[in-house]
This record gives structure tokens, sequence and C-alpha cells, in this order.
């Protein structure tokens, strides 16, 4: 079990059977060049289940990605706990996917899937299974030994895929990984995430900006407020698994589920442009008036 305690305190364990994941009372706080001190996350509560796809939407700033950072040790919190239930000696407790391009450009698809395994000392014939099951199921089996300048945006993040599957970690996170990819592409990987998905029913957290991609993927999604980020709202995903990505989104259920995310959203989009503008200096304000 993993456990983040609030520094400079003792370590309690909160209530939470049934929880992969359980989240109390975290906040963030950075300072800022000048000591302005911001805070991304304030007094954040979350229990996600073994097994769960939780997919989190919020506007620009709320914290998102922090949080994120946080689940994945690459960022302490300020204050909270942050606990990992369960686990196997020497299977890694996360992986994460990012936004942006992050697999190594100097390794093959295969080396950069199998990176996790090798690095944990995992059997060769192992790795060898593993790896080439995950590619397969990714479509990149002709391209294991392809390098990541040979392949277009939407094939190395099947790679990321891969590779966060194949390491076969407690937690999955994921963080916008199809935001910059083109409709047709982003529809594509979000079928075979799905496809794969099911077959692991990893405990997934998906940070999207896309309300229709939190419907079509998440069993439960959670609106965050402006920042500082808390939970707004959580709205159960009633579709049936497995899910056809195309038909899915004829189903009249799901526009009105879009619709009322839409709703919760609108008002802390609304509240985290008002903040800011009411950052901008007065006399910032007065060029634009001119």
């Amino acid at each position: 079990m993993s456990h983040i305690a609030t520094p400079g305190t003792a370590s309690t364990t909160p209530d939470h059977a049934g929880s992969k994941l359980a989240i109390r009372n975290l906040s963030k706080r950075f300072t800022v060049p000048g000591g302005h001190v911001v805070t991304a996350l304030e007094s954040f509560d979350l229990d996600v289940p073994q097994g769960q796809f939780l997919v989190i939407v919020g506007p620009s700033g709320c914290g998102k990605t922090t949080f994120l950072r946080m689940l994945a040790g690459l960022e302490e919190p300020t204050e909270g706990t942050i606990e990992i239930a369960g686990g196997t000696a020497g299977r890694p407790e996360n992986s994460m996917v990012f936004q942006g391009d992050t697999i190594f450009p100097w390794m093959t698809v295969w080396g950069n899937a199998a990176y996790g395994l090798t690095m944990r000392g995992v059997p060769k014939a192992e790795i060898e299974e593993t790896v080439g099951h995950y590619l397969d199921k990714t479509g990149l089996t002709k391209f294991a030994a392809a390098y990541p300048h040979q392949l277009s945006g939407g094939m190395r993040q099947r790679v990321s895929i891969a590779r966060a599957f194949a390491n076969d970690p407690e937690i999955l996170l994921m963080d916008e990984p199809f935001s910059v990819l083109d409709e047709q592409n982003k529809t594509l990987l979000q079928a075979e995430l799905l496809r794969i998905w099911d077959e692991t029913r990893k405990t997934v957290v998906f940070i999207t900006h896309s309300v229709d991609e939190a419907v079509t993927i998440g069993d439960r999604i959670m609106v965050m407020s402006a920042q500082p980020g808390q939970a707004k709202a959580f709205i159960d995903v009633p579709f049936e698994r497995p899910r056809d990505v195309l038909e899915l989104r004829h189903k009249p259920e799901y526009g009105a589920i879009v619709y009322d995310i839409w709703q919760q959203l609108r008002e802390e989009v609304e509240r985290a442009k008002q903040q800011a503008e009411a950052k901008k200096t007065p006399a910032k304000r007065g060029w634009f008036r001119r």
C-alpha cells in the first residue's frame, strides 16, 4: 500500500473499504515569482474503486494535471493523503501516458514497449510474451523494429499505451493522451484503448478537456471546480461494456449526459474566466479599452 502523508504530521489510514485509490483532504499550493501563493487544489477527497475507469473534466487551470502528477509521484502534496490499496511485490504502482510525445526516440517500438519490464528485471521470456501481446493489441506488431521518427503521431501514442499496459501497473494514469490528434485518429485510439481496457480492467484515472471523450470511455466522470480545484459533481455513465465508440454517440442518452456535464461545467468555466480577468492589472485592462 502506498501512502503519502501530510508533511510534518503523523499519517492515518482513511476508511476506504473497496477503494483502489483513496484521496483525503488533498491540497497543493505553489509559490510563484513575486512571492504570490497559488492554491491549485484544496481539501480534495476522492475514492476510486478497483477496476473503475474514472474520467476527470474541468476548466483550464483547475488542477487536473497537478492532481495526476501527484498520483504519479511527480509532485508532492502540500497537505493530505494518497493511498493505493493492494499491490503485488515488484509491480509498479502506476504508469502514466502523457499528452505529448514521450517515447524514447533512440529506442525501437519494441524497446519502448518493453522498457518498464526491462528496468524491473522481468525474465526475457515474459517480456517477449507481454510486449508481443500488447503490440498485437495496438496494431504495432509489424512496426516493432521501427523508430519513433518513422511513425505518425497516432502510432506513437499507441506505443505509449502499449508501454503503459505492458508494465502492468496498479493504476493507469492518462493526461489528455489523445488531445493532439486529429478526430479520426482520436476516435480510433479511443476504440483501441477501450478494447484493451476491457481485457485488463485496470483502474484508470483519465484527464480530458473533451466531454464527448469522457462519456465515450468513462465509467464515472468527475467534474472539477475552477481554481482551487475541488470535486464539483460526479456523473455515472450507464452504458454497458464493451462499447462501440461510433454507435454509442447515436444514443439519445449519450447526448443527454453530455448536456448534463456541460451544464455542470458552464458555471465553472465562467468563474475561471472571471478569475483570469481579475488577475489582470488595472493598467493592462485600461490598455485593452483604449
